[in-house]
């Protein structure tokens, strides 16, 4: 016996050092595994610690960075993992809200239809003659670019001459970015973002190769006609440099953001241009990096975002960054895309209506371009799209097709709208938009005229005053994490002042700022500040009870316990011996333990002579916050009477609720119940009494606030007030879990 014993350890002993190797390997396997990160996913949670805690291994997933900003919800997370194995593990974790792949988008898409013509329009980009623009300012630039056919058709000088309005406020493009020096464009540019590279400014010349060679001096006589630069540019170019640029996919959509900021600028040239490079030269760009634009855009002032670009897989993420800008007032529009498809395509952003405004593309005789998408799904307007002239980086000029270039004459149409006023949203912007020439069906509600959109906009009248708003309008979050809304001041009927910012509505054990405290406003932009809400952590410290069980023991029960399992131990170590030669009496031996133990355990022969009385009432633990509960056991002197013992309960405050009675059942000497308990606002001592057979005793019991910020749902109001007798609110809600 003893022999199979000692083989039987071996075998456990070798089985457990083979499960800790394979524990070992496993470990050193993790740790080896190269971090090749190349399974993006964006990620929403309320609670950023937890999902740090899963990536803390690079061999898991690493937290990028934020998406959206100041609010700190939204992060791309990359993982060597598949995608399957790390969403799995992603949606186990507190505050998880969603997660989506982080696509990868082109500017230029395979099968696109927007070709250059062959050949191209006679005359085109002839008109070289310098002229002021904006007009009595000292920026010159060329006729064929203020005076081409599209901007006619769209009436933009009429409009800015009828309507005494140039663009007003700021105009962000997500794109390449822009050629900084361009003589054109630098009186308007802003520093913009580089989201490529993680840097200030938005250069796209940064993306030419060291060796690119520059390009040679241009005059008509050196370049009578513009150069082809890729599948729907031509430029006025050497042709030694249009051909780098033309065969060499590296160069794809090179120029691309500082063309597209040309149409905006020439429709609005007293805005203000923010430049916000989400896209390489190729024409890729991530779906993460637009989102960062979003946010950027709307947390640094844009009151207008164009969105040159189309994909075809909708995406949550992009939503809800669009659904972010709406109530802080900024205009959103993107072109609908060159597969020359109608229903039921979608292409986002442009389906997205409510927040963005599609555009199409039209030819100058108001036919829909061969190339642009179609749809009222996906088209709210359509725009000249065919030949547009506009500006190209190393200070030329170029010719552009495609809906890409419809989109900033709407998104250029929104400033001019916004001189007019200053606290126009997106759908009065798509309502006065909406008022265009009619080209036929699936184009929306027409072709863009800016003197019908500035006409169709009832300007505000009445004394200066600004609105407020904040976005989001909600947000989710774990205690112990803060919550952020950008909130923003909208001047109306040029309001000049400062306005000063108080949130109120914070819960218990939170905190509720904004940042900065007062801001000032110009008459013209929305000045925006953080708002956020600090909350506390819950704390947590399970009590300890006793197993139902396994109540506790008596005095004379454990003594007697303890002698039953000596006697045993020493019959046990004796039967070790004895077992082959003394087989009766190790059963006579066995037989005497079990019985000890079952005496000792409360099963013993019989009842302790005499009644039982109540021996205490005991709390575990016997302090809680509010909400929590405590383990009460009652004790009897000993073992209960047949039919058992049922001991009365009562307790001295509503904050703490006890069962009306416990019963300790027949031969048992105690019984458990659960005291439950309410949120206090103060510390509260309560008294839990228990009574049998006229015996009373008692227990006493603090029932404390809530630590940490309470579970539920909260309004915040945030108000600006100006002066003595101007004053804002909005509100926002926020759930704490």
């Amino acid at each position: 016996m003893a022999e199979e014993g000692n083989r039987s350890g071996r075998k456990g002993r070798q089985a457990m050092k083979h499960r800790m190797w394979l524990a070992g390997a496993l470990v050193a396997l993790l740790w080896a595994t190269p971090a090749k990160a190349d399974t993006r996913v964006i990620v929403r949670t309320t609670a950023l610690p937890a999902l740090q805690l899963l990536c803390v291994l690079p061999t898991t997933c690493t937290v990028v960075g934020a998406l959206d900003g100041a609010l700190g919800q939204v992060f791309l997370v990359t993982s060597p993992l598949d995608l399957t194995s790390l969403l799995n593990l992603l949606k186990n974790l507190t505050g998880f809200v969603g997660a989506e792949v982080d696509q990868v988008l082109n500017l230029v898409p395979a099968g696109a239809l927007n070709q250059l013509p062959v050949p191209l329009p006679a005359g085109l980009l002839s008109g070289r003659t310098l002229t002021a623009y904006p007009p009595n300012s000292g920026t010159m630039v060329w006729d064929s670019y203020v005076n081409q056919p599209a901007a006619g058709i769209v009436h933009v000088s009429q409009a800015q001459n009828q309507f005494a309005v140039s663009g007003n406020g700021i105009v962000a493009d997500i794109d390449t970015g822009v050629d900084p020096n361009h003589p054109a464009l630098q009186g308007a540019l802003l520093e913009g973002y580089d989201f490529t590279r993680n840097q200030a400014g938005a250069s796209e010349l940064k993306d030419l190769s060291p060796t690119f060679p520059p390009p040679k001096p241009c005059t008509s006589a050196t370049c009578p006609t513009p150069a082809k630069v890729n599948q729907s540019t031509a430029a006025v170019l050497d042709q030694s440099t249009a051909a780098v640029l033309d065969g060499n996919v590296q160069y794809a959509a090179f120029g691309h953001g500082t063309m597209v900021m040309g149409v905006i600028h020439l429709v609005a040239p007293t805005a203000k241009l923010l430049p916000l490079k989400a896209f390489h030269s190729d024409g890729t760009g991530n779906l993460s990096d637009i989102l960062r634009a979003i946010y950027y855009a709307v947390q640094n002032n844009a009151n207008v975002i164009n969105m040159s670009f189309d994909f075809k897989t909708a995406s949550t993420e992009l939503q809800k960054a669009l659904d972010y800008a709406k109530p802080l007032n900024v205009i959103c529009a993107a072109s609908a895309g060159n597969d020359g498809q109608g229903p039921p395509l979608l292409v986002y952003p442009a389906a997205l209506q409510g927040d963005v405004m599609g555009v199409a593309s039209t030819t100058d005789t108001d036919a829909r371009s061969s190339f642009s998408n179609y749809g009222d799904a996906i088209v709210w307007v359509a725009a000249p799209g065919e030949a547009i002239v506009t500006t190209y980086p190393f200070s030329t000029y170029s010719a552009g097709w495609g809906t890409s270039f419809s989109a900033p004459f709407v998104s250029g149409g929104a400033a001019l709208l916004r001189n007019l006023r200053t606290d126009i949203n997106e759908p009065v912007a798509a309502a006065a938009v909406g008022h265009a020439q009619n080209v036929g069906a699936n184009m929306g509600k027409g072709r863009l005229d800016l003197l019908m959109a500035l006409a169709a906009l009832q300007p505000g009248t009445g004394p200066p005053d600004y609105s407020v708003s904040a976005g989001p309008s909600s947000a989710t979050i774990v205690a112990g994490s803060p919550a952020n809304f950008t909130v923003s001041a909208l001047p109306v009927n040029n309001f000049n002042g400062t306005v000063a910012w108080v949130c109120t509505g914070a819960p218990v054990a939170a905190v509720c700022t904004v940042s900065p405290s007062s801001v000032p406003v110009d008459g013209k932009n929305a000045a925006t500040a953080t708002v956020t809400l600090t909350t506390t952590a819950h704390s947590f410290s399970p009590p300890f009870a006793w197993p139902r069980m396994a109540p506790p023991m008596l005095p004379w029960q454990m003594a007697a316990a303890l002698c039953a399992l000596l006697l045993a131990a020493l019959m046990f170590w004796n039967l070790s011996h004895t077992y082959r030669r003394r087989r009766g009496l190790a059963a006579a031996a066995g037989l005497l333990a079990i019985s000890l133990c079952s005496y000792s355990c409360g099963g013993g022969y019989g009842s302790t002579p005499g009644s039982p009385t109540l021996s205490g009432v005991a709390l575990n633990p016997g302090s809680v916050n509010g909400g929590s509960s405590s383990t009460g056991t009652v004790t009897l002197s000993g073992a209960a009477p047949s039919g058992g013992a049922v001991v009365y309960l009562t307790s001295s405050s509503s904050a703490a609720t006890v069962p009306a009675s416990v019963t300790v059942a027949a031969g048992a000497t105690s019984a458990t119940f659960t005291v439950h308990t309410g949120a206090v606002t103060t510390s509260t001592p309560v008294t839990v009494s228990a009574s049998y057979a006229g015996e009373t005793k008692t227990a006493p019991l603090t029932v404390n606030p809530p630590s940490g910020t309470p579970a539920g749902t909260y309004t915040l109001t945030i108000t600006g007030t100006s002066g003595s007798n101007l004053t804002h609110s909005t509100t926002v809600l926020v759930t704490v879990q």
